[in-house]
C-alpha cells in the first residue's frame, strides 16, 4: 500500500502507512522464541518489506538505523541457534523445527535479503558470518546439483521455488557480485540446468512450487549474464503456463493467492515481457 499511495500520489496516506510498517519493529526485534526468521513469515519478510519501500521510494525513506536493529536481531538469532546446537557454521537457523534450506523457510532466503540489506550488513559480518555459511551451504549439495529441502533430508526430489534449486539461484548470483568469487555464478548456472532438466511440474504453475516461481531462475541467469540462452528457457516455462490448467494435478488451497495462485502466474506473465527488470515478486528488488 505505501507504494501504491504514493503511485497515487496520496502522500498522507504514504506516510500513515510507513509509520504502522515501522511501528512493528519492536514485534520483530523483541526475544520471541514463536517469531522465525525466515522469509514468508519471519524477520527476513519484514526486513525484505523495508528494503523494498526503499527501493521504490528512494534510500531515506526508511532509515538505516531502523533496517539495521531488524539484521542485528537476525544475525544474532543465527549465532544463537548456532551456539545452542554446537554448530561449526557461524548462522543456522529454525523453522517448524527443522534447519531449512531453501529460499522460502530457510537459510537461503535468509542470507540473499541480508545480502541486499546493503549497508545495514558490515564488511566483518558479510565476511565472518554470512560468506562461511554461504560456503557450508554450497556444500550441502547433491551429486545432481540440486539442494536439499532441509539439513539431513537425502531424498532429491524437489525443483521449486520453496525448496529446492530455483530458490538457490538469486542466492548465488547475488553471492557473485558481492563477494567477486566465479564460483558462485557456477552455482546458480548449475541450478539452471536443473530447473531446465527438472522443473515444469506437474503439481501447478505457481510462484511458490510451480512453473512460474521456476522460470524465474531463467530471468535471474539472463540478467547475471546476458545469455539469451536463459531468456529461452524462460520463455518455454511461459508457455507451459499458457496451458493452465492442463498439466495442474493438485488444486491450490488458495487459488488466486500471489505464490500458490493465479495471482502470481499473472505477473510472471506480465514480468517476463520486460526480462532486464523482472524480479521474483516479494523476493527480489528490482535494480
Amino acid at each position: 500500500m505505501i507504494v501504491v499511495s504514493h503511485s497515487l500520489g496520496n502522500m498522507n496516506e504514504m506516510k500513515t502507512n510507513i509509520d504502522k510498517l515501522k511501528s512493528l519493529i519492536k514485534e520483530v526485534t523483541t526475544e520471541n522464541p514463536e517469531m522465525p526468521d525466515e522469509v514468508l513469515y519471519g524477520r527476513v519478510g519484514y526486513l525484505y518489506a523495508l528494503l523494498f519501500v526503499n527501493n521504490s521510494l528512494g534510500s531515506d525513506v526508511i532509515e538505516t538505523d531502523v533496517i539495521r536493529q531488524v539484521v542485528d536481531k537476525i544475525l544474532k538469532s543465527g549465532q544463537a541457534r548456532s551456539k545452542l546446537i554446537s554448530s561449526k557454521v557461524p548462522l543456522v537457523y529454525e523453522w517448524h523445527g527443522k534447519n531449512y534450506y531453501g529460499a522460502a523457510h530457510g537459510v537461503a532466503g535468509i542470507l540473499y535479503v541480508l545480502l541486499m540489506a546493503g549497508k545495514a550488513l558490515t564488511s566483518e559480518e558479510r565476511k565472518y558470518l554470512v560468506q562461511p555459511t554461504l560456503e557450508n551451504l554450497k556444500n550441502e549439495r547433491f551429486h545432481s546439483d540440486n539442494f536439499p529441502s532441509s539439513k539431513g533430508n537425502d531424498k532429491d526430489k524437489l525443483v521449486q521455488w520453496c525448496h529446492g534449486a530455483p530458490g538457490f539461484v538469486q542466492l548465488f548470483s547475488l553471492a557473485h557480485k558481492e563477494f567477486g568469487d566465479s564460483r558462485y555464478q557456477d552455482i546458480a548456472l548449475d541450478c539452471g540446468n536443473v530447473v531446465w532438466e527438472r522443473g515444469l511440474l506437474t503439481k501447478g504453475y505457481s510462484l511458490c512450487h510451480g512453473a512460474a516461481g521456476n522460470a524465474y531462475t531463467f530471468l535471474q541467469l539472463y540478467q547475471l549474464t546476458g545469455d539469451f540462452t536463459h531468456l529461452y528457457r524462460a520463455g518455454c516455462f511461459a508457455d507451459w503456463c499458457l496451458t493452465l490448467p492442463k498439466h495442474q494435478r493438485l488444486k491450490p488451497e488458495r487459488p488466486f493467492s500471489l505464490y500458490e495462485g493465479l495471482a502470481g502466474i499473472v505477473y510472471f506473465l506480465i514480468d517476463i515481457q520486460n526480462p532486464d527488470q523482472a524480479a521474483f515478486p516479494g523476493y527480489s528488488l528490482c535494480m
